[in-house]
């Protein structure tokens, strides 16, 4: 189910006209059943358009793929793990379903979360479509700010859950909540994740936020206090040997000597930045040629490798369970890909 969200207590920092803060969020969680429903599209028409349009019109001939997610659902009996996902920088909601259909099919709860003017294109209920425009990536003070502008979305987006939960309904439009949603969030076992700069909201959410159990960063750059403060739950890193965070990156090493809580990191073997994403998978079936960063890894070993490094990581720290497939130690004879740096 969407969301639409106003944070009536603060301000938009990048809207230019002073207006509230706006973020469109998708709640996905197990149904009941889907009989008889159309599955959802991956990005939804106007979003899809903008999507296309920065690309100078090299999609328009294709149609995006759909989704395995239908529209609002009865929600299954029982009480969830909740994760929150933040994309990176210029990218949408809707660019690691892949990964988050994978994690709702073993019982979590993902609210995928979209930044306006920070995230690519969001497209909210009236038809407005928000595109992404530059929130501050001069230098790291500005891409910190930009960064607890996001801590600050999940924060109040967790506050909305709390309150769907409940039984109420925080959607600006007063959309019919799905049947059996409230009381199916368990809020003590939430998690967020994100990629690049989705990765430092995770970070900098949890340091603001001890509601957030355990987090993982998907090869991002950490901006904000959060890189000395470090954390004492656990914290996974996931990068590229492109990256070579821990030893390249300004801020890895020093977030890495201040998490005090469990610490691990591991390597996407043969990928690169956009590996981690549904790009990886969609960008093969294109007859065109586009320039982005996806490495030699085939696009179904890197989809299973995060999907599976994703999943162990959170059922280990929010569910207790063990990690039978090792992927977390790097170990694994399905994920080779996955590789161990540190811990």
């Amino acid at each position: 189910m969407e969301l639409h969200l106003i944070d009536r207590s603060r301000t938009d920092p990048w809207s230019g006209a002073g207006q509230p803060r706006e973020l469109m969020v998708t709640v996905t969680y197990p149904p009941e059943n889907v009989r008889g429903r159309t599955m959802l599209p991956w990005l939804p028409q106007g979003a899809e358009r903008a999507l296309k349009a920065r690309y100078g019109g090299a999609l328009d001939a294709y149609a995006l793929p759909a989704t395995h997610s239908t529209d609002s659902a009865p929600a299954r009996r029982g009480r969830r793990p909740v994760l929150l996902y933040s994309p990176g920088y210029q990218s949408d909601r809707t660019f690691h379903t892949l990964v988050v259909e994978e994690l709702v099919s073993w019982g979590y709860v993902v609210v995928t979360v979209d930044h306006p003017y920070d995230s690519g294109e969001v497209e909210f209920p009236d038809g407005r479509v928000v595109v992404f425009r530059p929130t501050g990536d001069d230098d790291d003070a500005a891409r910190a700010a930009a960064v607890a502008v996001r801590a600050a979305d999940l924060r109040f987006v967790l506050d909305c859950l709390a309150v769907l939960n409940r039984g109420g309904n925080p959607d600006a439009r007063r959309r019919p909540i799905p049947r059996g949603l409230p009381g199916t969030f368990d809020l003590a076992r939430t998690g967020a994740f994100g990629h690049s700069r989705g990765g430092a909201a995770a970070a900098a959410v949890m340091d603001v936020d001890a509601r957030v159990r355990a987090g993982l960063d998907l090869d991002g750059t950490v901006f904000g206090p959060v890189v000395e403060r470090g954390l004492d739950r656990p914290f996974l890193l996931m990068d590229t040997a492109v990256h070579d965070n821990l030893n390249k990156d300004p801020n890895w090493p020093t977030l890495w000597k201040h998490l005090r809580g469990r610490r691990r990191c591991l390597r996407l073997a043969d990928a690169e930045h956009l590996s981690f994403t549904d790009i990886v998978a969609i960008v093969p079936q294109l007859a065109v040629s586009l320039p982005l960063p996806l490495g030699t890894i085939p696009a179904d070993a890197a989809v299973a490798a995060a999907r599976a490094t994703v999943r162990a990581f959170f059922d280990a720290h929010l569910r207790g369970r063990p990690d039978t497939s090792h992927v977390l130690t790097g170990a694994s004879p399905r994920y080779p890909e996955v590789r161990y740096v540190a811990g």
